[in-house]
């Protein structure tokens, strides 16, 4: 065991421990908060892009295999195309929103930053993305039902199992996505390799997307797709979803993870 334990750390360096974890955090942060506003919300507009591929790929796995699958074995598969577009978003450094509600209230925690300065870069990162996922949307509204690979029935059930639910269960299960996705960009920090990165990427987004937790920038594409293609998904569902998922991601990531991780580092 201690020789495993010798060639793992020999390989991959000396492990580190949570106070570097905390220090190389701060310190993207800080770098984030120090890029201009324009080229913050370019990397938000994208990552906005690419995390649609999820959906891209979920609808295409519904429409193809949704009637010949019984349901649990759909919603596994279902779960295991959510990764796709958080693996192009967090391995190509594009800005997300729900990383950014537990690493960017760091440096306010450390006296560096006022929070006036956190709600601007969270506002930039945010609207940043939700105009990217509408873009996507629209192409994927577009595109996929016209060569064959969507169907408008998948755009509606996809964004219909999102809003079945009271609004307090919907804030709750954000808060769980977002405790989640906070300590994801946790792990990935403490992480070495890139492989290894991918497969904590793969191990908690799938756990969100086949626990069905409601994340406010998948969602939000989901939701947009749904209504775009179904009249059935109205306004007010999407602006009731994105209010009681975007409160829940950031209380999860801000509260669970920065200020008890910083608290317990720093104490």
């Amino acid at each position: 065991m201690n020789k495993e334990r010798e060639g793992k750390i020999s390989r991959s360096g000396k492990p580190k421990e949570v106070g570097e974890i905390l220090e190389e955090q701060l310190e993207t942060s800080l770098k984030e908060f120090n890029r201009s506003n324009k080229g913050l919300f370019m990397s938000a507009f994208t990552a906005g892009l690419e995390i649609g591929f999820s959906i891209l790929l979920m609808g295409t796995v519904m429409t193809k295999f949704g009637s010949k699958l019984d349901p649990e074995t759909l919603h596994f598969y279902l779960g295991l195309c959510y990764p796709l577009g958080f693996i192009f978003v967090i391995i190509g450094r594009s800005e997300l929103f729900t990383e950014h509600t537990a690493l960017a209230i760091l440096p306010v925690l450390s006296g560096k930053v006022k929070i006036k300065d956190l709600f601007i870069l969270w506002g930039i990162v945010y609207g940043g993305n939700i105009l990217g996922g509408f873009l996507f949307s629209l192409l994927n509204v577009k595109i996929a039902p016209a060569i064959g690979i969507i169907s408008q029935a998948s755009f509606h059930d996809l964004a219909y199992k999102l809003i079945d639910y009271d609004s307090w269960i919907i804030f709750l299960s954000a808060l769980l996505a977002g405790w989640m996705m906070g300590l994801l960009g946790w792990l990935v920090t403490s992480s070495q390799e890139t492989i290894s990165r991918i497969l904590v990427i793969i191990l908690v987004t799938f756990t969100i997307g086949f626990a069905g937790l409601h994340h406010c920038i998948v969602g939000s594409i989901e939701m947009l797709s749904g209504m775009l293609a179904s009249s059935d998904i109205t306004l007010g569902d999407y602006l009731r979803f994105q209010s009681w998922t975007t409160l829940g991601n950031s209380v999860g990531g801000a509260v669970f993870v920065a200020i008890l991780k910083y608290s317990h580092v720093r104490v």
